[in-house]
């Protein structure tokens, strides 16, 4: 039988600077182990069947397949998600959209909409930090909407409510203290979508239009019927998109409109305040 080391050896296979982490992440998947097991047993001979499938992970993953598809779940803002090819990989960056909306100073009991939810990530994320918040998600694919809810019940956050939805369709005659929104921001030209693991993420959740800023146009343009007075808007958007994005939201009538940078320095969600009709 194999050892350990030698299993992760076999690695090579794979590419870049993650590859070593990778094999590490796919083997304890198929050991059902800490990785901190690898560290303390590298000799540890490992049944067969378990080396199989960890070979079948590598083989799979040297083509292309994101780890995320093949473990089926993502870890954001601490939580454990589920994932699959339905559904984007959610990313440490739109961990910057939930740090801007738990910095507002919203009532307890705000009510929250989260545009195109996916795997729940975001709304989750909120819920987790702000339980009395009243939050609801919102998701066109059927199959992401029950990865989110499926979510949503593992993790005992079961007050958050997903509905299937066209953006605001399943939300008329409602209004919200906040919307955000992480939206499909990709040219549909960009050479990005034929690499790495967008090769495998929905296209829908992903492309919008010829400058990619198609939905997010639609959203500044409707969110102020769905805003309370006051109201704030929070979108994710592409590094080079800031500017774009503000000129949009001033355009529209928000006012306070500013950018946040992610850890690179880059323009990442920028946001706005809807202060109702007339107030503005």
């Amino acid at each position: 039988m194999a050892t350990v080391e030698q299993l992760l050896a076999e690695s090579t296979a794979l590419a870049g600077d993650e590859a070593q982490r990778e094999a590490q992440v796919l083997l304890c998947a198929a050991l059902k182990k800490p990785r901190s097991y690898l560290v303390a047993w590298p000799d540890a001979e490992v049944e067969a069947s378990a080396a199989e499938h960890y070979r079948h992970l590598l083989a799979q993953r040297a083509s292309g397949i994101p780890v995320a598809y093949l473990l089926g779940e993502r870890e954001f803002w601490s939580l454990t998600l589920r994932v699959n090819d339905a559904t984007l990989i959610p990313r440490p960056d739109t961990e910057l959209l939930v740090e801007q909306a738990l910095k507002l100073d919203l009532s307890p009991g705000a009510s929250v909409l989260d545009l195109g939810t996916g795997s729940g990530a975001i709304a989750l994320a909120l819920a987790s930090e702000r339980p009395r918040w009243q939050i609801t998600g919102v998701e066109h694919s059927p199959e992401a909407l029950e990865i989110a809810r499926t979510n949503g019940k593992r993790l005992g956050l079961k007050d958050v409510a997903f509905h299937r939805s066209d953006w605001f369709t399943a939300v008329r005659g409602q209004r919200f203290d906040l919307i955000v929104s992480n939206p499909p921001y990709i040219a549909e030209s960009d050479g990005h979508l034929s690499s790495g693991d967008l090769r495998f993420e929905p296209r829908s959740a992903l492309v919008s239009g010829a400058d990619g800023l198609d939905d997010i146009r639609h959203i500044i343009a409707e969110a102020p019927t769905w805003l309370e007075p006051r109201g704030r808007l929070l979108l994710e958007h592409g590094f080079e998109q800031g500017s774009t994005v503000r000129a949009l939201l001033s355009t529209r009538g928000f006012t306070a409109v500013a950018s946040a940078e992610d850890l690179a320095g880059h323009e990442r969600v920028s946001s706005g305040v809807w202060q109702g009709e007339g107030l503005c």
